[in-house]
């Protein structure tokens, strides 16, 4: 497997900026969800309101996933959703969790997240995914003909080939030499007056161990997707920090883990909206994706007896309840997982249980009003 062969340009210190949000930073997954009755629009309104709430309690960072060919997922497009979002907020950090590399031309995302940048600079984070983010049509239909044989292995000379690209330093002789990314690395000035290129963080994605030993070898941040693979966390974290090499981004391992966690004033509630969101999955699963349906909807629905077990194993790795029963849950797993920062995805039928969720656990871990 081949990996970038240079010191790539100073990024932002991630471990320093993530200090004094909470006693573990916590940040904002928002997939955008649209349930049953709700539209695209209202979702995406929805993710304005949270982006600010998110940056007025302190969260750290907001990231947005990108999905396909899923009715009930408006976040097809990270950059055009994070531009949106930039206009809508100062400080919070902002990025793709992630953006599917082997979807795209690594010039076309360098492009895109160069512009961000530009937009909002040293606000910007490029989270990075290895798998389509859909199914195997849709895959074809995005990547097409000749991209189609492209897997894993490849997922590291892509990645070489776009941090060359956002460092705007191809070598003398090389093909893509001539060519640039613009806009390119911003030039940041320090307090001593000195300026310095800076560019968007790249952070590996993953689910497994693949992502997870190739940021350890690069020394990049790492983010793992505890929601929907609890199952591989801890052994993904363990081959992350055995694997890590300092790098000019980070002297030492930094892992945030995705996260699912929902809220309510009422403990009842919170199960009502984890099932509605389970029964979605139980569709996306079968190859009937839809939009995510309403509590009373999941509630009248008969789950087959595979579906249950599903439901069942689905749902025990969801924190969910009241703020105080979801800290306590959060604590126990970031403590069980060694965790430097955590990642809350609420998944509920409308955009309403979400922001209260995130209002409810701010509140629970005293964040700033």
């Amino acid at each position: 497997m081949a990996a970038p062969d240079h010191t790539p340009t100073e990024t932002s210190d991630i471990r320093a900026e993530a200090k004094g949000t909470a006693p573990t930073p916590l940040s904002v997954l928002d997939l955008v969800t649209v349930g049953a009755g709700h539209t695209a629009t209202e979702s995406l309104r929805t993710a304005v309101e949270l982006s600010r709430l998110a940056e007025t309690r302190g969260f750290h960072r907001y990231w947005v996933a990108e999905h396909h060919s899923m009715p009930g997922v408006a976040s097809s497009s990270p950059a055009v959703i994070l531009a949106h979002l930039a206009a809508h907020t100062t400080r919070i950090r902002l990025g793709s969790g992630g953006v599917m590399l082997p979807n795209h031309a690594p010039l076309v995302i360098a492009e895109q997240f160069g512009t961000l940048e530009a937009m909002a600079p040293g606000r910007v984070d490029l989270g990075l995914g290895r798998a389509p983010g859909t199914d195997g049509a849709t895959a074809a239909a995005l990547r097409r003909s000749d991209r189609l044989n492209e897997g894993a292995d490849d997922f590291p000379q892509q990645l070489a080939e776009l941090t060359r690209f956002l460092d705007d330093d191809f070598p003398d002789g090389h093909p893509y030499a001539r060519i640039h990314a613009v806009p390119g690395p911003v030039q940041a000035t320090s307090p001593g007056g000195v300026q310095s290129p800076h560019r968007p963080p790249v952070w590996l994605l993953g689910s497994s161990g693949f992502s997870a030993r190739l940021a350890g070898t690069l020394g990049l941040p790492f983010a793992f997707a505890h929601h929907f693979s609890a199952q591989n966390t801890v052994p993904a974290l363990d081959l992350y920090r055995e694997s890590f090499r300092p790098s000019a981004v980070l002297d030492e391992p930094y892992a945030l883990i995705g996260v699912s966690a929902l809220a309510t004033d009422d403990e009842k509630e919170a199960r009502r909206q984890i099932m509605a969101a389970a029964l979605n999955m139980v569709r996306l699963r079968t190859g009937r994706p839809g939009l995510v349906p309403t509590p009373e909807e999941a509630e009248a629905y008969d789950f087959s007896p595979m579906e249950r077990e599903f439901v069942d194993s689905w749902n025990t790795n969801v924190i969910h309840g009241g703020a105080d029963e979801v800290r306590s849950g959060l604590d126990d797993l970031q403590k069980r997982t060694g965790a430097d920062e955590l990642m809350l995805t609420a998944n509920a039928h409308s955009g309403a249980v979400r922001l209260r969720s995130y209002e409810l656990i701010a509140d629970a871990y005293g964040l700033p009003a």
